[in-house]
C-alpha cells in the first residue's frame, strides 16, 4: 500500500520540522542583517542556516513525494509544437515576495519568507512527481521526465544506451509502459526517449513545462526528483532541495542529494519550470552534475531522428582491436592484451559479422556500433573462425583518455 504523504509523511517529520523552524528562526532574528548572497560560499553562520534551511524543506517534500498533481494550463516551450498542452504543466505561480529567490537565489531574509519558500517548494514538488519516470532498459534502471502529452521523455544519455532500444517506463502511480529509446548526445550525456502510442486511452500523459537554463545563477534555489537507489513500488519518485553551486557551459553543478539510480531525472526550479535533467553523481551525494534544459533544445531534432553522436567525458567506449589494412570484411589483426576484446575470447583473424543487434559488413560499420554502447554494457558478438560461427559476449571497456 502507498503511503498517505499527509497522515504519514508529516506525521513522523513534525518534531523535525518544528525543532528546524526554531534553529533557523534564531538565526535569523540574531543574525540576518546584511543583503541575500548570489554564492552558496559564505560565512559560517550562512552555510549554517542554508544548511538548516535545506533540511527543513527537504523532509516537506519527502512527506509529499505521492502527493496528486496541481492542474495547471500553460503553453509548452518545446520544439515538439505539435503536442497539445495539458493538465499536466507543472509551473506553478510564484508566490510573492519570492521573485528574487527564483531569479537570484540567496536565502529568505524573514522566517515569513522562509514559510512562503516552503510553501513554494512543496507545490512544484506536488506538481512535478507525475511526471518524474523511472526508466528500465534490460537490468540497467534511471529516471526520466515526461516533457509532452505526446510522450517524448527526456533522460541521460548513458541511462538511454543507445537508439531503438526498448524501455520499460514506470510512472509516478506505478503503471508500467513500453516505449522506445531515440537519439543521445553524448558530449553532454543528453538522451530521448518517446513512450509508444495507444497506451494512455487517447488521453495527454502528465508533462514538465520546460523553462530555459541561460540565466542559472550561483545560489538559486532547486528541486529534483527521482528514484534513488530505482524504483520502490511503495514509495514513487522523492523529492529533494538544493541550490545551483556553479553553472558551466557543459553541465550544472548543485547540491541536490542525489544518488545511484536518480540519473536522467528532472530538476526544477522555484517556479516548476524544467532547467535540467541529472547526469553524473559526483564524489559527494551532494556534489553533481545536470544537463542544462537548453542542451536538448538545441539536439532536439537530431535526438527525435534518432542519432547519437560523441563521448560523455571518461566514457568513450573500447573494444581493443585493430584491423586487416584494406580488408573488405571486419577481419581482426591486433587483439591488445587486457583489453575487453581478449578478456571476451577474440583472436587475430576473425572476422566480426555482427555486434549485438547490428550486421557488421566492414570495421568501419564495426567502430561505429561500438561507438554506439557505454562502457560496462555486455554485447553479443558473433565471429567467423575458421569457416565457423562462434559467439562471444564482451563487456565494453572505457578508454583511458
Amino acid at each position: 500500500m502507498r503511503r498517505d504523504p499527509v497522515s504519514q509523511g508529516w506525521a513522523c517529520a513534525e518534531d523535525s520540522i518544528e525543532f528546524l523552524r526554531g534553529y533557523v528562526t534564531l538565526f535569523f532574528l540574531k543574525r540576518v542583517s546584511v543583503s541575500r548572497p548570489v554564492s552558496p560560499y559564505h560565512s559560517p553562520w550562512q552555510r549554517s542556516v542554508v544548511a538548516a534551511l535545506v533540511i527543513l524543506l527537504a523532509i516537506g517534500m519527502w512527506a509529499i513525494g505521492d502527493s496528486p498533481v496541481l492542474a495547471q494550463e500553460s503553453p509548452i516551450s518545446v520544439q515538439a509544437q505539435a503536442d497539445q498542452p495539458s493538465s499536466g504543466d507543472t509551473e506553478v505561480p510564484v508566490l510573492a515576495d519570492l521573485a528574487e529567490l527564483l531569479k537570484h537565489g540567496g536565502i529568505p531574509d524573514s522566517l515569513d519568507q522562509l514559510q512562503k519558500l516552503e510553501q513554494q517548494q512543496r507545490r512544484v514538488a506536488a506538481s512535478a512527481v507525475p511526471c518524474t519516470v523511472s526508466v528500465k532498459i534490460g537490468p540497467a534502471q534511471g529516471c526520466g521526465v515526461i516533457i509532452t502529452g505526446s510522450g517524448y521523455v527526456l533522460t541521460a544519455a548513458h541511462v538511454a544506451m543507445r537508439p531503438n532500444k526498448t524501455a520499460i517506463i514506470t510512472l509516478s502511480d506505478g503503471r508500467n509502459v513500453m516505449a522506445t529509446t531515440l537519439g543521445m548526445n553524448r558530449n553532454v550525456d543528453a538522451g530521448l526517449i518517446k513512450i509508444n502510442d495507444g497506451q494512455n486511452g487517447g488521453k495527454p500523459w502528465p508533462h514538465a513545462t520546460l523553462g530555459t537554463s541561460d540565466q542559472l545563477v550561483p545560489g538559486m534555489w532547486c528541486i529534483a526528483t527521482g528514484h534513488p537507489g530505482g524504483y520502490d513500488v511503495g514509495r514513487g519518485p522523492v523529492t529533494r532541495v538544493g541550490r545551483i553551486l556553479a553553472v558551466r557551459s557543459d553541465a550544472i553543478i548543485t547540491d541536490c542529494a542525489l544518488i545511484g539510480g536518480d540519473s536522467g531525472g528532472p530538476m526544477f526550479d522555484l517556479s516548476g519550470r524544467l532547467i535540467a535533467v541529472h547526469s553524473r553523481i559526483g564524489n559527494d551525494v551532494a556534489d553533481n552534475l545536470h544537463v542544462q534544459i537548453d542542451h536538448y533544445d538545441y539536439s532536439w531534432d537530431r535526438l527525435v531522428n534518432r542519432e547519437s553522436w560523441g563521448y560523455l567525458p571518461g566514457f568513450r567506449p573500447v573494444l581493443g582491436v585493430s584491423a586487416e589494412p584494406d580488408s573488405p570484411v571486419a577481419k581482426i589483426k591486433i587483439v591488445r592484451s587486457d583489453s575487453p576484446a581478449a578478456d571476451g575470447g577474440m583472436i587475430p583473424g576473425d572476422v566480426v559479422e555482427q555486434f549485438g543487434d547490428v550486421r557488421i559488413s566492414d570495421f568501419q560499420s564495426l567502430k561505429s556500433a561500438v561507438a554506439d554502447t557505454m562502457p560496462g554494457e555486455r554485447v553479443g558478438v558473433w565471429v567467423n573462425r575458421e569457416n565457423r560461427r562462434v559467439r562471444l559476449t564482451i563487456e565494453i571497456g572505457r578508454a583511458d583518455d
